[in-house]
């Protein structure tokens, strides 16, 4: 005898709809999960306002500032009354000092006017007739021989001095002095790195003789000259 199955008990019957219902109850259940949302306890607060504590604020007291009083209006101008000057003013005459030909002109003598001897200083750079150093009155430039003859005669006196030596001080001095109008040396001054070579450089300058006082425009001035001092140890 043959068995028949019966329709009605096919499991596999409606199968794949009975997989899309439980997928979609799946996935509704999984989206559930994902958008489900915990808020938190919330605390009551209380936001009521103590308005009596606003109240008892002090207002401090503020001064009352008083505006002065405008000032008071400007006293009307006295009334002046004109009076007539009755005097009269004598006008002022002045009379020219130009002479007429009628009056006689008064011969004036001739005034002596002296001469001032001004202390006139002339650098030795630009004066018209140097001073001349004793021996070089018949040279033709008597400048170069005045040099010349400054440096010889520093040469010929040049003593160095013992102290510098041991102590190994050498150096420049400068030397300034001025020729007077009569032909002496005199305001010397120098700068140097010792006192000791200041010193002997004084001595060979108060050595210089007697020279021919420079002059300008025919007269005989103060000449300033200047000359450095070298000492060198060997």
């Amino acid at each position: 005898m043959e068995l028949k199955k019966n329709p009605k008990a096919d499991v596999a019957k409606n199968s794949s709809l009975y997989f899309v219902i439980g997928l979609a109850a799946v996935l509704g259940l999984v989206y559930g999960a994902m958008e489900w949302k915990k808020y938190d306890k919330s605390n009551e607060y209380d936001i009521s306002m103590n308005i009596e504590d606003q109240l008892d604020e002090e207002v401090p007291m503020t001064e009352q500032i008083k505006t002065p009083p405008p000032p008071p209006p400007p006293a009307a101008p006295e009334i002046i009354e004109v009076v007539e000057d009755e005097e009269e003013v004598e006008e002022t005459v002045i009379e020219s000092t130009e002479t007429s030909q009628e009056e006689e002109v008064m011969e004036v003598e001739e005034v002596e006017v002296e001469e001032i001897d001004d202390d006139i200083s002339v650098p030795f750079a630009v004066i018209e007739d140097v001073p001349v150093f004793p021996g070089c009155e018949g040279s033709s430039n008597k400048k170069q021989c005045f040099q010349d003859m400054m440096q010889k005669h520093i040469r010929k006196n040049f003593r160095y001095p013992e102290i510098a030596q041991e102590m190994g001080v050498q150096g420049r001095v400068n030397v300034i002095f001025v020729i007077q109008k009569d032909g002496s040396i005199g305001n010397i001054r120098m700068r140097g790195p010792d006192k000791n070579l200041e010193k002997e450089a004084l001595r060979i300058i108060n050595k210089l003789p007697k020279m021919t006082p420079g002059k300008q425009r025919g007269r005989a001035v103060k000449v300033p000259f200047s000359i450095p001092i070298t000492f060198k140890l060997q």
